[in-house]
């Protein structure tokens, strides 16, 4: 069965650095809207297993397809076919400091979409792993009310200060202090002892204080609410959802 059969396809189209772009979007669900961003190597059947969980729990979830495979099992071998492709990508970040993925504006506008035919407070944003800091880039705009940060991982580490840089320009995070101080919260998760996180949790608890609420997992692990789902990872984030969109 294909992992998407009960999702219905559209596409949204914004512009990106001054150029019109389009995306494919999946949805599926009634109820306050949440943007599911993947991670690497792209939109797999476990990412869309997670979708389904916030579908059960009473959600419009939307899920972008921004590079990679759709509706495959993870493998390595996927990520070594993504992982070119990402690096030349005009429209994502990899390794510089103080810079707000392109590729956000593109998603504020997708956000901005659904609030405007939903309704309620706002939507939920979430981002993991690549992707992770993307749902920080989104609560710039005030139709994200409730973002989610699961394992943050870019910039890449290994070069000086990618370790706790947070994917964002200094406006934009002035804007994130800004927000996080008129009560808009943010749920980080991660396990532990996962290294590719760096120290980006112990930036946003210094830039937003109790705004900013730490999830951290016993055990090994990176992938919190897929390849390495933890039940505590979701939990939080159905109660975080639940309290702020509703």
């Amino acid at each position: 069965m294909d992992a998407l059969e009960t999702w219905t396809r559209s596409e949204h189209t914004s512009d990106v650095d001054g150029r019109p772009t389009t995306h494919p979007v999946w949805r599926k669900g009634t109820g306050p809207g949440v943007v599911v961003i993947h991670e690497m190597p792209g939109l797999t059947a476990g990412v869309i297993r997670f979708g389904e969980e916030l579908v059960a729990a009473g959600h419009t979830v939307v899920l972008p397809h921004l590079f990679g495979p759709v509706g495959r099992e993870f493998s390595n071998l996927d990520v070594a076919r993504a992982f070119p492709r990402i690096c030349v990508s005009r429209e994502l970040t990899k390794l510089a400091r103080g810079v707000t993925t392109p590729v956000a504006g593109w998603l504020r506008s997708l956000a901005r979409d659904l609030h405007a035919e939903l309704g309620g407070p706002g939507v939920g944003a979430l981002g993991m792993c690549f992707t992770g800091g993307f749902a920080l880039a989104m609560m710039v705009d005030d139709a994200t009310v409730a973002p989610v940060v699961c394992q943050p991982s870019t910039p890449f580490i290994g070069l000086p200060g990618r370790a706790a840089d947070l994917n964002l320009s200094p406006a934009d995070v002035g804007a994130v202090r800004r927000r996080a101080a008129d009560g808009c919260s943010v749920l980080g998760i991660r396990y532990a002892s996962d290294p590719l996180v760096g120290t980006r949790f112990d930036t946003l608890t210094s830039l937003i204080g109790d705004a900013f609420i730490r999830v951290e997992l016993e055990g090994k692990g990176h992938s919190t609410v897929t390849e390495q789902r933890s039940q505590v990872a979701v939990d939080a984030i159905l109660e975080f959802f639940a309290e702020r969109l509703r």
